[in-house]
């Protein structure tokens, strides 16, 4: 595609002259008598670069080159006059030309300068489109990460934004599920509607029912009047389910009938409403664990683990920490209002080194706090909190991570020692090591441990 050269020029005879040059050059021209016009044609289109005279009634060059700078940032702006001074060049290019002509100029003279703007201009929009792909391929909204597993979750998420499917997503706290099943829903087709979000874990057993489902007037002490669910509320949109993992088996039941029919029925009533709404759901948990264990339904985990997602702990992605600190730097600076101080060489290694057990929820609080406790230019180890530069020693004994995987023969040896040390009694053994009753139980007979072995006693 040829450039596009808007040509302001009040002078019939000069416009004429310049756009027959421009146009025997191949290029778009668009011919303009005033700043007015001119404008005019930049609110509608944009165009690679304005060429315009300085000295001009009503609006001057100057003015229009402010107020074209304010519609079309990327339009390179060249002035014409016949007036050339040191001021008025200065002036002009503190207020965004990028190149100016003194009159009178030859047809060379044009064309050397609308080249030199042009070829600026071009190499701008290739910057930005870089610019665009670096943040494209290593950021989904507010989600950083240039490693392989985040193009991963990279790539399961963007094939999710525009289906209506359920997505399971997966990873320790801190490390930012809920922006990921916000990005779902606001960048795909029911971005209008409703986005509610239910934290499974901080609602009381005695009320998660009527929270979700709603409930009539009467249907329980207090309710004195009818009040709709969150998938009422969802409806049409998206409703978020965070730590689904600690969902009741009773209300996993009721769950499990809205996402195979729709239909929802409020507590203490007898209607059945039915709802469209796309389930996103969120858990730190081992969900294929918590079915062994009895404590989650089988055929609900395999409603709502279609697609997958899991996001890597901060500790297995050291590689995005760069990332992650600069994208918090600029974010942080909006926040409080200040210019955020540099991250020195030796503090980011003491980062980099550091566990983060709050994942990339603890790496901003943490950004934060030394931000505002610092006045230096440029953070030092010292300006670190003490849990950074001094973490506390591995305790001696084992907790199982909940969802973490560990190789076999570690687990196998953990669980004899801890036999060992009760005494064989499988209870005191799966507390010692964080694990339930029946989750140890079921171990045993994978890893076929004989716990006679350990002790005769039960």
């Amino acid at each position: 595609m040829s450039a596009r050269i808007l040509v302001t020029e009040d002078d019939q005879v000069q416009r004429d002259v310049i756009c027959d040059i421009l146009l025997q050059e191949g290029y778009e021209v668009i011919p303009s008598e005033s700043g007015a016009v001119s404008l005019s044609v930049l609110e509608s289109d944009s165009c690679h670069l304005l060429l315009t005279d300085m000295r001009m009634p009503e609006m001057d060059g100057l003015e229009l080159l402010r107020q074209a700078k304010r519609l079309r940032p990327e339009t390179e702006v060249v002035v014409m006059t016949a007036h050339a001074t040191v001021n008025t060049a200065v002036t002009a290019m503190k207020e965004g030309a990028i190149d100016y002509l003194g009159k009178p100029f030859d047809k060379e003279e044009l064309l050397v300068v609308v080249r030199k703007a042009l070829d600026q201009s071009a190499l701008r929009e290739e910057n930005k489109q870089l610019r665009e792909l670096v943040v494209r391929d290593s950021s989904l909204g507010n989600i950083i990460g240039e490693s392989r597993a985040m193009q991963g979750v990279f790539d399961v998420v963007r094939r999710a934004v525009p289906l209506i499917t359920t997505v399971l997503i997966r990873g320790e706290s801190g490390t930012g599920k809920e922006l990921v099943a916000r990005h779902i829903h606001f960048e795909g087709p029911r971005k209008r509607s409703p986005f509610i979000v239910v934290n499974c874990a901080a609602i009381p057993d005695n009320l998660i029912e009527s929270e979700l489902f709603g409930h009539e007037k009467g249907a329980f002490t207090g309710a004195d009047s009818a009040h709709p669910g969150k998938f009422e509320a969802a409806d049409g949109g998206t409703l978020f389910l965070d730590e689904i993992g600690d969902m009741r088996l009773d209300s996993q039941a009721k769950l499990l009938r809205v996402l195979q029919d729709g239909a929802v029925e409020r507590v203490g009533g007898t209607k059945t409403r039915t709802v469209d709404v796309r389930f996103v759901s969120a858990t730190n948990r081992d969900l294929s664990e918590r079915v062994t264990e009895g404590a989650f339904r089988e055929d609900l985990y395999y409603r709502l683990d279609v697609l997958n997602v899991l996001l890597p702990p901060l500790r297995e992605r050291v590689d995005d920490l760069p990332l992650l600190v600069q994208h918090f730097r600029e974010k942080l600076a909006e926040k409080l209002g200040k210019a955020t101080p540099e991250i020195g060489a030796d503090a980011f290694e003491v980062m980099r080194r550091y566990r983060w057990p709050g994942n990339v929820r603890e790496l901003e609080h943490t950004l934060e706090q030394t931000f505002i406790l610092t006045d230096a230019s440029t953070i030092l180890p010292e300006h670190l909190p003490e849990k950074l530069r001094n973490p506390e020693p591995e305790t001696g004994d084992y907790v199982l991570p909940a969802g973490g995987v560990i190789l076999e023969e570690v687990e196998q040896d953990f669980m004899r020692q801890a036999l060992e040390r009760t005494g064989g009694r499988i209870k005191e053994a799966a507390e010692l090591l964080g694990m339930s009753y029946k989750t140890f139980q079921y171990r045993l007979k994978k890893h076929q441990i004989d716990r006679e072995s350990t002790s005769e006693h039960d």
